[in-house]
């Protein structure tokens, strides 16, 4: 397994790849509203990015059709966008890789249609806060055990289940790169970190306590096998001196 190590240059290509997939975020939280659809979604994500001199990296990947995954309540990763109205209390994370230059930068993100129910933002709360502990874990000298270690902690602690199939990756040029970033794990165990390596920690935590999940027919949507629901928040993160960073935001 080769993990590719970024330059400083390498780096910075990749954060303004970030730049644009942040700033389609804050579009995106401004468009979720009561009524809109995924599909309507989508095609401005695909506009916006254009606009940008980017392009949306998951259209075409191995078959996929969309620009984005766009995952509805029960739906925990890598739904297809359609043409059914987000109701009020609704969930729905939509994920985007952008390709700038040939740069790449992922992030997806859980958004609430109006006001969600407690239970649900519970949920949303815990994983938001296990991706930020899992970031504070990625310092040189620290390992991809360390970061699981606290994402999974984080879930236990605000009683949710953990999608252990789901995990972040390496990213630079291609979209998935070694190394698998594990949101479970023991302190001081797997690959030590170093300066220069780029990936993604990605939690997808679900209200169900068992994480189990089933894939659909067309070979790409993954819904919760209880029919709870689930959220995902996920950043691109580089290793530097400094500490981590950010690269998505």
């Amino acid at each position: 397994m080769t993990i590719r190590i970024r330059t400083p240059e390498e780096i910075g290509y990749m954060r303004e790849a970030g730049r644009i997939l942040a700033a389609c975020h804050d579009q995106i939280a401004r468009w979720m509203v009561p009524g809109i659809t995924t599909a309507e979604i989508d095609n401005r994500v695909e506009e916006f990015l254009y606009r940008r001199g980017a392009t949306p990296e998951q259209k075409g990947y191995k078959g996929f059709p969309y620009a984005t995954c766009a995952s509805v309540n029960d739906v925990v990763c890598h739904g297809f966008p359609n043409s059914t109205p987000l109701e009020p209390g609704d969930i729905a994370t939509i994920d985007i890789v952008v390709n700038k230059d040939g740069w790449l930068a992922d992030r997806g993100w859980t958004y609430q249609v109006g006001t969600v129910n407690k239970p649900v933002a519970r949920l949303l709360h815990t994983t938001h806060k296990a991706l930020m502990k899992g970031i504070q874990k990625a310092h040189i000298g620290f390992t991809l055990g360390d970061i699981g270690y606290e994402v999974e902690q984080t879930a236990r602690q605000g009683r949710v289940g953990i999608v252990k199939s789901l995990v972040g990756h390496g990213i630079g040029r291609q979209m998935h790169e070694p190394p698998e970033v594990l949101h479970f794990g023991r302190p001081g165990t797997g690959m030590k970190l170093c300066e220069g390596m780029v990936f993604t920690i990605e939690p997808v935590f679900m209200l169900g306590s068992s994480g189990a999940v089933l894939w659909g027919d067309d070979g790409w949507t993954i819904s919760s096998a209880d029919g709870s629901w689930g959220a995902q928040y996920e950043h691109t993160i580089a290793v530097t001196k400094e500490g981590p960073l950010i690269l998505s935001e």
